[in-house]
């Protein structure tokens, strides 16, 4: 970033573009360039940009109340949100939760909780995973740069082992092996709050974990005490094509982390957990001057609503379809070596760059988010290596504007693939 801006430079930029304008999965910058977005706010537009109805909601209760501190007194939005919003998620005991500003408080929140019910301090997290930015989920991200550079200790007893996924070649048996060598080895599991991972990984790759073994981490949580964190700060409010990941691996969390998706581009998160340990705490120990801002709530409810109907619903089988179909496509024509796997499940998918002779296609991704950009595209890199696309794409975007983007990461596939792979020989 330019200095002359004020802005820190520790912040991290993609792309030297500005924003101005946005509607559905579309996005013009201040030039009046008009982009395909595959990025959605870094998932956060699961409904696009400006969506009229929630744009509505937000108008309408701007008119009535713009804020107040729910700690002070309640309000309708918050009340009303929340009730709904537990009717919604799909487990077979009573909920009961609070708002947050943000997915990384949400997940602050679920430590003090952890800690508080149970009476212990450790944490045990997954390689790969990533939590938020602030100084204790910071220490759950099973990544160091940049997250962690430079920041010495960090707060808490945080342990990874690897994340078992189909995805990323790691076995349910490797993952049961590290569990066990932890507690041989490195920590008491009477030590041990909580268990945290995200059903689909996000910014590691959109790797999916092993049912098999989300399974026997819910067991092994409730044979032990430890409570299951689940985050679907990124999977949740419909990115996978269902409500949220949890109920693909046959698993129910007893903390849920919210945030992005959950109110149509407005800064709201959620923490929800089981009844008796959401109540657990001391009355004043949880909230937030900002947390459940009556118009992010009203915004919220507006979501909910558009993600239950059948025109949503539909929606999101095309965006299936079609992503499906043209990597069945891609493979079925040999588009390019580097095209690897496509990682994820249902509407959360990343496209992996990978050759078998030069690995991980991270420079080749590099370049392909500049060629994007300049043919109208926005994309996002993640995974360990930085090689996987991550599709973010809005769920509401249409059919032939989702096409016309893809048709432009295929031209440059093409044309960048096998530019790279003259120049690496």
């Amino acid at each position: 970033m330019d200095n002359d801006q004020g802005i820190s430079n520790a912040l991290g930029l993609i792309h030297p573009i500005i924003i101005e304008k946005g509607l559905n999965a579309e996005v013009w910058d201040q030039n009046g360039q008009r982009y395909i977005d595959f990025i959605g706010g870094i998932g956060v537009l699961n409904l696009g940009h400006c969506h009229p109805q929630i744009v509505s909601a937000i108008q309408t209760q701007a008119q009535k109340l713009t804020h107040y501190a729910f700690n002070a007194a309640q309000h309708q939005p918050y009340l009303e949100f929340m009730k709904q919003l537990i009717d919604f998620i799909p487990v077979s005991y009573s909920l009961a939760g609070m708002f947050t500003n943000s997915g990384a408080e949400a997940t602050e929140n679920a430590l003090k909780v952890a800690r508080t019910v149970t009476g212990r301090t450790g944490i045990i997290a997954f390689d790969g995973g990533f939590h938020g930015r602030t100084l204790a989920a910071v220490n759950l991200n099973g990544k160091v740069a940049p997250y962690k550079d430079g920041l010495g200790g960090l707060s808490g007893s945080v342990y990874h082992i690897p994340y078992p996924s189909k995805d990323n070649h790691v076995t349910t048996q490797d993952a049961k092996k590290a569990l066990a060598r932890l507690f041989q080895v490195e920590v008491d599991i009477k030590n041990i709050s909580a268990m945290i991972f995200e059903p689909i990984l996000g910014e590691g790759g959109f790797h999916i974990m092993n049912a098999d073994f989300a399974q026997f981490l819910q067991e092994f949580c409730r044979k032990n005490g430890i409570l299951l964190i689940i985050d679907e700060i990124q999977s949740g409010f419909g990115r996978t094509g269902k409500p949220f990941a949890f109920k693909q691996l046959g698993v129910e969390p007893d903390l849920l982390l919210l945030g992005k998706s959950i109110a149509g581009g407005l800064p709201l998160g959620a923490l929800i957990g089981r009844k008796e340990y959401m109540n657990y705490p001391i009355k004043g120990a949880l909230g937030g001057t900002y947390s459940g801002n009556p118009i992010a709530c009203a915004a919220g409810l507006a979501t909910l609503d558009l993600m239950q109907s059948k025109t949503y619903q539909n929606n999101v089988q095309d965006y299936i379809q079609i992503i499906e179909a043209y990597y069945a496509k891609w493979k079925k024509h040999n588009l390019t070596p580097w095209l690897g796997r496509l990682t994820g499940v249902g509407a959360m998918r990343g496209i992996e760059l990978s050759h078998p002779e030069y690995g991980a296609g991270t420079t080749l991704l590099a370049e392909i988010l500049v060629q994007a950009r300049k043919k109208g595209l926005l994309l996002m890199p993640s995974g360990q290596a930085k090689n996987i696309i991550r599709l973010l794409t809005p769920l509401t975007i249409e059919p032939e504007i989702f096409k016309e983007g893809l048709d432009i990461l295929e031209q440059i596939l093409v044309e960048n693939a096998q530019k790279f792979i003259k120049e690496s020989a």
